[in-house]
């Protein structure tokens, strides 16, 4: 008899989510002679339109899971990279800064990248400012630990880091509470409806600098699973995304319910932006914009020890 095919759900939960357990309960309550070897393993990853389309397949039951159940935690990019640097999950969405400080317990997964190919988070202001005027002033940013502080930090070595929550920087520029805010996810394409200007795009910044896409997140994945293990899930999550990317529209239906308001077509574009080739797997390009990225924070200081980057089969 073929394998059981797990169903986990996901929705959207407040910052320290707990995790759903659709799935937990469904192998729980299935005859032990249909679902052999039955293991649950964590998946973590931020309540965005961009990661609900990535595991639409694996949150819908819609591929096979070999006996596994994903039990889906959804969480914010700078939670998820500190619980990763504490080794709670098993699998989980990561910046690729914050990576830099995980090598030695997770592997980065080939499939799941977040790429900006010539786009990433966005420098904006109140006003129209120059390069020149970004030193010394006070940036709203998503985090320490992500890559947008990390580029950001490339980009201009000299200003005041305020880390808030993703998605209140927008706010905090317009009530003139910082002078400049960095923007991620749906940010990147709505701040010019508030009012706001670009003063620079990382991702674009980046590609002038390097000729290399702007590798922003990544799925990084416990190495103490051990390899089978590791292939498996591996396995699973890029079948998830090429599921997704050849059932679109449904997968977008999924997504749409983490869209925080964007209009359809909107999340679309969004959703391509970082749902394309790249999330099915970095190649060597990608992986070379990967270890350009952190070599480049180690040398600037930013990053405070050497990374030895490895990737999972």
């Amino acid at each position: 008899m073929p394998p059981r095919r797990a169903a986990p759900r996901t929705r959207h939960e407040s910052p320290r989510r707990t995790p759903t357990t659709g799935g937990v309960k469904a192998a729980q309550h299935a005859p032990t002679t249909t679902v052999p070897h039955t293991r649950t393993i964590h998946l973590a990853h931020s309540p965005d339109s961009d990661d609900a389309f990535m595991f639409y397949a694996l949150a819908q039951g819609k591929i096979d899971t070999e006996g596994l159940t994903y039990v889906h935690e959804l969480q914010d990019i700078e939670s998820l990279n500190q619980r990763a640097r504490r080794g709670e999950l098993e699998v989980t969405a990561v910046s690729i800064h914050a990576y830099a400080y995980l090598a030695d317990r997770y592997a980065l997964l080939p499939h799941g990248a977040s790429m900006g190919d010539r786009y990433g988070p966005r420098l904006v202001a109140r006003t129209p400012m120059t390069r020149g005027d970004v030193r010394g002033r006070r940036i709203a940013i998503p985090g320490p630990l992500t890559t947008a502080f990390l580029v950001l930090s490339l980009y201009e070595p000299a200003f005041v880091p305020v880390p808030m929550p993703f998605d209140r920087i927008e706010e905090a520029v317009i009530a003139g509470a910082v002078d400049l805010g960095l923007l991620i996810h749906e940010g990147q394409l709505t701040y010019a409806e508030q009012g706001l200007h670009l003063v620079a795009d990382m991702g674009e910044w980046w590609f002038q600098e390097t000729g290399l896409p702007l590798p922003l997140g990544g799925n990084v994945i416990r190495k103490d699973l051990g390899p089978s293990l590791m292939a498996k899930v591996s396995r699973h999550l890029r079948e998830s995304i090429a599921y997704s990317l050849a059932h679109r529209t449904q997968a977008l239906d999924h997504a749409m319910q983490y869209a925080r308001g964007l209009e359809r077509a909107k999340a679309d574009t969004f959703v391509g932006m970082y749902v394309n080739d790249w999330t099915l797997d970095y190649g060597e390009r990608g992986r070379t914009a990967v270890r350009t990225l952190l070599d480049r924070g180690v040398s600037s200081g930013v990053i405070t020890r050497p990374v030895a980057v490895e990737f999972a089969d």
